[in-house]
This record gives structure tokens, sequence and C-alpha cells, in this order.
């Protein structure tokens, strides 16, 4: 992608369709006259005069307790420097939006038009009633951290920087880990620190705490190695300064167990690690560049542990293992201050986390057969589900061991669920999905690359390395609509029609005219059917030219299906295929609907495979399939055909596939509700677990289903996901969103992958 297009879709991501990226939401109903006067005058006086009788009030009355603000000055952002409040705003709203979807904490953005400290802590400690929690963000050093240590000394709620704190945290996880690896005491081993700001510092001061020495500690700034002799040196530069007879990098390396870089790219040669001491431990930060390439440092050294900023590598230190899941600690205990003995909990336990079994999710996500502890995973990875079950506690502990909570948690395992609770209410699945497509992307044939959603939606996929993309179509046509949104690629692009490509349409013909001669099939109609795009992006995939093929944007469902069937058929042990609707609900998380799209009235053996097969994609995504198969009627209370072959499809389930969590017949409330069915059902499978998949009784059912979760709830849908067919083959809705045909794309490509490796047999309960 060329730098001015990136820079046009950044400018348009921020202004579309709303400026800006995060918004307020009503938490309490505002649709009655009742609804208003009790949230607004007069009822709204009640809360206030609780609060004021006791000023602690004010955390069971309104969201100070959920609510964080990220404030900042402008004076050292990313990598842009002191850029101003205003324009430093879209990194604030970035930061709420990662403290939404990771930790489900509310934030408001605010810039501050001063570089004067007094003034600056003025205006945070005025507003501060407002927040449960400060997160500075984006202050240059030295200002940095005078404007913290005062802010914590002087408001009794979490204050912390994470510019210094959350690296330092991350990497000292991390270090922690590759010291074990390296069979190394952090008391002895020799670091050099490149970098003198704010998280140089702090990173300093905390692996210190983590038993570090002061005297094998070597920091560098521009000027070189930050020795004693040294004149006009800030406090924290003094307190890092070195005796040792070190001028240079070059210098500061040799002999050297553990580098931090936390200044410029490409700093560090080849010939600097190979001074170093054995099993050298180097943790290149800088960003988006470190300082010396990953792939030229692991080729340099064998026995290097490396750790980087950057996602593409091993062992990325991000600051969002950190920050959300710290705050999150602190606000449920209502801790009055972010404390050393607090960060050092969060340390630990990412340190311990890295060494326990990685969940199959977080696998599938990053393209590992086994993700483990050792040279290549030394930290956990962002995605990992664990991280909000794990770091929050340690974090809320260590408040109340340490005495700066207010309101100690008692039970733990209520804290816990609550905890994965909010780990469901966003897109992370789709971001896992699209990691996992990335890693070995497919040839994908869009059907319709003439239509300007489509070009859109390759030119993504193209981009991002989800898939590489095959366009059907004129190609003069095409060509002319990929200048008019600057898709500059080399793209294939077929036209079925055209004479180039006579030869293999007539390839293609014979070999479909040889599979369907005795079904009514002339050589002649096969070579008139090898024209439509459909029939011809089919034998694509049948072929191998292609590995998934993408359809469905202009035409009807059913008039897609049916080339998919008649090329591609279905898989070993398939009698029937179908499809699953993906719905990620605000609420619930992610939720499988089945089947959405292909069989009208389904009996009682084919819900059953539905259910079975439905199973499959739900596992595909990393999650364990809890699938109610649901009705108008609850456990037998209907004697009606509609109900009883739902009571038989769940007991062909329970008798042929007893490992799957399946039950029914149920109402929708019921099985939604663990509560309620676990009061009213206990019997049941389901009893106190949390569903995630609903099998219905007919297309209807489920059509309508699907399509109201998406347009009154909002919900993003991935689907119809097709499940049954022997190639990877997946068939939009008609007039499809851009977003909707990349995530189906990302889909086709996973598919490719599983059935390549033949991972999946789709029936193994054969006698279903």
């Amino acid at each position: 992608m060329s730098k001015e297009r990136r820079r046009r879709e950044a400018l348009v991501y921020h202004a579309k369709p709303t400026p800006g990226k995060i918004k307020v939401v009503p938490t309490k109903k505002y649709s009655s006259q009742r609804d208003l006067s009790l949230a607004y005058s007069p009822g709204v006086a009640e809360p206030c005069l609780e609060i004021e009788k006791d000023k602690k009030n004010v955390y069971k009355y309104t969201a100070k307790g959920n609510l964080v603000a990220v404030i900042s000055n402008g004076t050292a952002v990313l990598g842009l420097g002191n850029i101003g409040p205003e324009a430093s705003k879209p990194v604030m709203e970035g930061k709420g939006l990662l403290f939404k979807i990771f930790a489900d904490i509310d934030v408001f953005d605010i810039e501050v038009d001063t570089e004067n400290v007094d003034e600056f802590i003025q205006t945070v400690k005025q507003i501060a009633p407002t927040f449960g929690g400060i997160n500075l963000e984006d202050i240059k050093a030295p200002e940095a951290f005078e404007i913290e240590r005062r802010l914590k000394e002087e408001l009794d709620i979490p204050v912390m920087h994470d510019d210094q704190h959350g690296t330092a945290i991350i990497s000292a996880a991390a270090l922690i880990n590759a010291l074990e690896l390296a069979n190394k005491k952090i008391e002895d081993v020799q670091i050099v620190i490149s970098g003198a700001g704010a998280a140089a510092i702090s990173c300093s001061r905390l692996y210190q705490a983590c038993g570090a020495r002061t005297e094998n500690m070597v920091m560098l700034d521009s000027k070189g190695v930050i020795r004693k002799d040294r004149d006009n040196l800030t406090p924290e530069k003094e307190e890092f300064a070195t005796a040792k007879d070190l001028n240079t990098l070059e210098d500061a390396m040799k002999d050297a167990d553990v580098f931090i870089g936390l200044s410029t790219a490409d700093i560090v040669s080849p010939e600097m690690l190979l001074t170093m001491a054995n099993n050298p431990i180097v943790f290149a930060m800088a960003n988006p560049n470190p300082e010396i390439d990953y792939d030229l440092a692991v080729k340099t050294r064998k026995d290097i542990i490396m750790a980087t900023g950057r996602s593409d590598h091993p062992n990325q230190v991000n600051n969002v293992l950190g920050f959300p899941f710290i705050f999150r600690g602190a606000l449920d205990v209502r801790a009055t201050k972010i404390n050393e003995d607090m960060k050092m909990a969060a340390v630990k336990a990412l340190a311990k986390l890295t060494k326990e079994p990685v969940p199959e999710q977080v696998n599938i996500a990053y393209g590992e057969t086994y993700l483990t502890f050792g040279k290549d995973y030394i930290i956990p990875k962002p995605f990992d589900p664990r991280l909000i079950a794990t770091v929050p506690p340690a974090v809320a502990k260590a408040a109340m061991d340490s005495g700066v909570a207010t309101e100690p948690i008692l039970d733990w395992e209520k804290y816990t669920d609550s905890l994965l609770e909010r780990f469901g209410n966003d897109n992370k699945l789709v971001r896992l999905l699209v990691n996992r497509a990335k890693l070995n992307p497919k040839r994908v044939v869009f059907a319709e690359g003439d239509q300007m959603d489509v070009l859109k939606a390759a030119q993504i996929v193209h981009d991002e390395g989800i898939a590489i993309p095959i366009l059907l179509g004129r190609k003069e046509t095409i060509k002319k609509l990929m200048e008019e949104i600057d898709f500059v690629a080399d793209i294939d692009i077929v036209d079925p029609k055209s004479d180039e490509e006579f030869e293999r349409k007539n390839k293609y013909a014979e070999a479909y005219w040889k599979n369907r001669k005795r079904r009514g099939v002339t050589l002649y109609s096969a070579e008139k059917k090898m024209r439509e795009r459909n029939y011809f992006a089919a034998m694509m995939v049948n072929t191998g030219d292609a590995d998934a093929l993408i359809s469905g944007y202009t035409s009807s469902y059913p008039s897609v299906v049916k080339p998919m069937l008649e090329l591609i058929g279905l898989a070993d042990g398939v009698s029937r295929i179908a499809t699953t609707n993906l719905m990620i609900t605000q609420r619930r998380g992610p939720m499988f609907l089945s089947d959405t799209s292909i069989n009208i009235d389904p009996t009682a053996k084919d819900l059953a495979k539905i259910a079975h097969m439905t199973s499959h994609v739900v596992k595909m995504f990393g999650i364990e399939p809890v699938i109610a198969m649901t009705s108008y009627s609850n456990f037998g209370s209907s004697n009606h055909p509609r109900a009883i072959k739902v009571q038989e499809a769940v007991s062909y389930l329970h008798r042929f596939c007893p490992d799957m969590i399946v039950d029914g017949e149920l109402q929708t409330d019921f099985a939604l509700n663990h509560e309620m069915l676990q009061d009213i059902f206990p019997f049941s499978k389901l009893a106190g677990k949390k569903v995630n998949t609903l099998i219905f009784p007919s297309l209807e059912s489920a059509n309508i289903t699907y399509k109201l979760l998406k347009e009154l709830n909002q919900a993003d849908s991935i689907g119809p996901i097709m499940m049954g067919l022997r190639k990877p083959a997946h068939i939009l809705q008609m007039e499809a969103s851009v977003d909707e045909i990349v995530n189906m794309t990302a889909i086709a490509v996973i598919d490719a992958q599983q059935k390549e490796k033949q991972e999946v047999k789709v029936n193994p309960c054969t006698s279903l």
C-alpha cells in the first residue's frame, strides 16, 4: 500500500461515518417519561443527596468506578514529538478504545493546553472527582516524572503514566523469563539500556526492584554513555550514571548479558551482538523499527533470546498486555493508587502465565501448532483470553495486601467469572480470525470482481496480507475501477468470456461434462456454462487454479449454491450442506446460529448433522461449542411433530456423539439464560454452561433471528459460513458490506488452510 493511500484511508477511518473513535452510550432505560424523570429531574436529586452525605456513594450511583481519564498535553506523542493537545486527541481516543476492548473500561480523553507543570497538575486535580483513575499519556520527560509523582501524592485515585510503567512491566516479565531460559540470575547480569527517556528510566527502576544491581547497568542517551563525570545531568540520569570507563554503545555491549532498546532504529550492528556474552538477551523495542532487525539478529546469534515491539515477530513487548488489566484490578477494589506492589504483581502474573499451557484459541490465532514457554515465547500474546482473568486479580490482591484497596474482593471465583464476561464484549474474534488467515494466505477467486464493494474488499485483503485475490470480470472495467480506488497491485484478472481464456474454458467444460454427462449435461451446455462466472470460479477451485472462492454479492443465494453443488460437491461423509452465521453480540460475545440459508425444513437426522458440522466450525475459532437445539417448547412439553423432530435430533446426538455438549429441545430464552436453565432444568447437559451455539428447527426461524440480531442490535455478522462442501466456497448475502466480504474472505482462507492440512473430518459420527 502506498504511503499516500494509507494516509487517505487513515483520515477516512477517523472521519467517517462519525468523527472520532469513541462515544458515550446510555446504560439505563430512557424510553418513557418515568425513565427520564428518574434519570434527571426530579429523581436525580436522590442519589445527589446520598453522595452529599457520603462521597463514597459516588461509586454506587455513578459511572466513576469504571471511568478512567486519558490525559495528555501532547508534548511527546508516539514518534511525532510535541504536536500539541489538539493533534494528540486521536491518539488519546485510540488509548480509550484499547481500554474498552481489552478490559471494558470507559474512558474520557482530556487534552490539556499547557506545558507548565503546575498548571497541568492543578487542572488534573480539579477534574479528578469525575474519574476512578487517571492514565497520563504522551507527556515529555523530565516533566512527566514530576507530574506523575505529585498527582500520586495528592490524589486518592489510581494514577499511572503508561509510557513509563507499561513498557517497564511487560519487559520486566519478559526479562524474568528470558533470564530463566538463559540460566542467568538478574543480580549478576550486565545490562545495557539504550535510551534515557521516561520509559527507559522506569524500566531500569523496575529491573532494580526485580533484583538488578545499579553497578551492573549502563544507560545511554543521544550523547553516548551516561557517566558520572558528565555535566548537567537530570536527577533521573544521575540515578543511572556509571563510573565505568565506557563512552559508546559499542563499548557498553562488550560482554553484556542484556540489551534493552528504547531509542532509535538500526543502532546495533551484528558486530556488537557478537561481542555480547553467551545466550544474550536483546529487547529491541524501538517502534516501528527496532534497534536491530529481528531476522538479522537471530541470524547473527543462534543463542540469542530476542523481543521487539512489533507484532510480526515473536515476543512482542506490547503495553496492551498491561495498562488495561492493571487499571481493571485497581478500579475493582477502588484502590487509592497504583503502587510498586501492584506493578510487581502484574509482572509476576504475566511471567507466570507464559509458562502455563496455552489455550487452543491462542494457538489458532497465531497459527501455531503448540505455543510453549521457550525462546520464541517469553511473554503472553495480546489476544490471550486468560489475561483478563489473570492480571487484574493479581493487581487487586496486591492492592489489598498493600493497604490501598478500599473495597476488597471477597469472592474471587465470582470476580474471575465477571472478568471473563467482560472479555466477550468486543470484536476480538474478528481480529483473531484475520490474524490466522494472514499467517498462510490463500488464492481466493472473487467471482464478481467488477463490483466496487467486492473490489474494495479484495484491495483490503491484498494490502493486509489476508488473501491473494483473483478477480473475475471484464479486465477493462476492473482496471478502471482499480484506478479509481488507487488499487495498484499485480493482481490476476480473469475474464471467462475472453478469447485468451478459450483453452482453459474448454478444459473446464470437458471436466464438468465428464462428471455430469449422465445427469443431463451435454458438452455444448458445459461449454456454455463455463462462460458464467460462478461455474468458472468453481472449476478454478476444483482444478487447483485457486484455493477458495467468494461469490453471491449480486446474485440470489440459491442461484449461486447450485453450481457449487454441481461442480464442487459434498465432502466425504456429508449428505447435506448447511450454513452457520457467527454473530458478534454486545452482551454475550460470539454466537453461532444454524442453519441460516440452506435447509428449509430439515429432518431430525438433518438437524443432528447440522449441529455436528456447526460444532467443527465453532472449534475452528478456538471455542468449545455449547449447543442448544431450539424450539418453541422445552424438553418434551409439546407433542407436535415440529417439537418431536428436535427431540429426536438431540437423541441422535446424545447416542452417537456423546462428547458433544448439546441439549434440547429448548426455548431460546432458557438456552441463553443459564441461571433460569439451571433452576428449572438442572438435569440438562447445558445447566451451568454458557450456550454459544443455537441450532434452529427451520430455515425461517434461523434466518429471521440472525437478521433481527444484525439490524436491531447492530451485531456484526460473519456468514453465512458454508458447511459440508468438498472444497472452500463461500457465498455472501446479496449486497454484503465491504467489511462482511473481508471477513468472509478470511473464513475462506482458514477453510482452505484446514482442508489443505486435512485437519477436519466433517462427520466422524458415522452412525448419523
